[in-house]
């Protein structure tokens, strides 16, 4: 990886790199194998990652890790890996945001529009909600709806850190929370792992799982 210079050494034109620079870099590569920013990306690239990774915060923390064990690096890999990406830049648990700040608040206010300092509000009064007219011929249409949450769970990190063996207790206490749901909450789940052909063609018929 390394061996490789922008034509003026400057952050913000070396961070998309060159032609010449990005064939140093290979596919096979690990996060942490990444070295010199200014082989990073084509100069096409337009991802929330290419826009505002200098060289500058590049050296402050290329080195470093967040309070769960994942490293910078990690969290910029997926980007310079995949240059079709549109954001490129993802926390490795939620230290991440505080603990590399100076480049996650950028990507988040480019993106969302929210600054450092601003505030969540939530609302959870349905009242507020406004919803479409239907009549009875397009409720008829209507053959399922579903509302998805994600939340993660504290003292695990996230998805570009987070292990198998992680994952594999989330998705326990996850389980093991859902059975106590009764009525028409109850469910039954279906592990991706160890799931019959029968279960996985139904739920991907039914639309509730990607083939």
């Amino acid at each position: 990886m390394g061996g490789c210079t922008s034509k003026d050494g400057v952050s913000s034109a070396a961070a998309k790199g060159t032609p010449s620079t990005r064939t140093a870099f290979k596919e096979h590569a690990t996060a942490e194998s990444l070295e010199d920013v200014n082989c990073f990306f084509k100069p096409d690239t337009d991802s929330a990652l290419s826009r505002n990774l200098t060289q500058e915060i590049w050296n402050e923390y290329k080195d470093q890790s967040c309070s769960a064990g994942v490293s910078f690096k990690t969290c910029c890999f997926s980007g310079v890996a995949n240059l079709d990406s549109g954001i490129g830049l993802y926390a490795g648990s939620h230290d991440s945001y505080s603990k590399f700040s100076k480049l996650f608040d950028k990507v988040v206010e480019e993106y969302h529009g929210h600054g450092p300092k601003a505030k969540h509000i939530s609302c959870m009064d349905a009242s507020g909600l406004k919803n479409a007219d239907f009549s009875e011929a397009d409720a008829a249409m209507v053959a399922s709806t579903r509302i998805r949450v994600g939340r993660n769970l504290a003292g695990y990190p996230l998805g570009p850190g987070v292990t198998k063996e992680q994952r594999l207790e989330i998705m326990n206490k996850v389980v093991e929370a859902c059975k106590q749901f009764e009525g028409d909450l109850a469910g039954t789940f279906y592990p991706l792992e160890g799931m019959n052909e029968t279960d996985r063609a139904q739920l991907v018929a039914d639309h509730f799982l990607f083939k």
